[in-house]
């Protein structure tokens, strides 16, 4: 094996990357951090070297992050109980006041001071500031099991992105500036509402002319029947698993968020396990790549 200081094996990793990094040059790639692939403290670390060194190499990286499990650790702490309907947490006046806390403070800013203390200039927003995100409340259909009837299931104070207004984002970027967004947003009737965090990086992508969106989770990318995973998808594909029962359970919000960026003007969208070390790096920056890759 080669040593790392080895100058033939440095050549080769950077004839490697530079047609890469050409590729990217000036692109916008949005980052979604995910609540699970946060949770490791040198992981977290790592992260925020990864998106330092996309910004020094001419990529805009744009990181809009997630918390599920630290609401659900505050919530516990307060003795507040969380109930969910299909993987959306029903949010109550008290408990959208605890995630706002938890995602827009404690979170956010624990995330731009990883990157600041790697070198770079990170700039904590949520959707709040400057109108970036406007949401509109969420209700989800539900079948009475006695009468199988549909009603309209009344989630609180969850919302879903309504327009994105990208001037705040438009000042930041370009400008050595890295962005990390909290996906809670304001209402027209002047409530806070919290926002599922791939649906937030969806509409910011698309928003942005994001050249990709990339989902960090705790899998490593959508896997087949056999547990393999697959490297490339086109959106009938995706229709087609979902079908035949290999796409499911919580992969199905992720997927879909893929179709939503894509019909935004998104060119691809990847999902990868965060929990990998550089996995953004090797997905962006290397030919093997990361994760499953989705396209038109």
């Amino acid at each position: 094996m080669k040593d790392a200081a080895d100058p033939q094996l440095t050549a080769e990793i950077l004839m490697q990357a530079l047609p890469h990094m050409l590729r990217y040059d000036d692109a916008i790639v949005v980052v979604k951090y995910g609540g699970h692939a946060m949770g490791d403290e040198a992981v977290a670390k790592s992260f925020a070297k990864d998106m330092v060194l996309l910004e020094q190499s001419g990529v805009n990286p744009v990181v809009v992050h997630g918390g599920g499990p630290q609401i659900g650790a505050m919530l516990k702490k307060l003795g507040i109980k969380s109930q969910f309907f299909n993987g959306l947490r029903v949010t109550d006046k008290e408990t959208v006041e605890i995630v706002e806390m938890v995602l827009a403070g404690q979170i956010n800013k624990q995330i731009v001071g990883h990157i600041n203390a790697a070198g770079g200039r990170a700039i904590g927003l949520s959707g709040k500031d400057g109108n970036l995100v406007t949401a509109t409340k969420v209700t989800r259909p539900a079948k009475d099991p006695g009468s199988n009837i549909e009603n309209a299931v009344d989630l609180g104070f969850v919302g879903d992105p309504t327009t994105v207004d990208s001037r705040v984002l438009e000042q930041v970027l370009g400008r050595e500036l890295i962005p990390v967004l909290a996906p809670v947003a304001q209402g027209a009737d002047g409530e806070t509402y919290n926002i599922n965090a791939d649906t937030f990086a969806g509409a910011i992508a698309g928003a942005l002319d994001a050249k990709r969106l990339l989902l960090l989770t705790d899998v490593p990318g959508v896997l087949d029947k056999s547990g393999a995973l697959i490297k490339e998808l086109r959106v009938d594909d995706i229709r087609r698993l979902i079908a035949d029962g290999t796409i499911t359970g919580g992969m199905i919000p992720k997927v879909e968020t893929c179709i939503y960026a894509l019909e935004q003007g998104v060119e691809g969208v990847v999902i990868l396990d965060g929990k990998i070390p550089h996995a953004v790096l090797i997905e962006l920056l290397t030919d093997v790549g990361a994760g499953t890759l989705v396209t038109k």
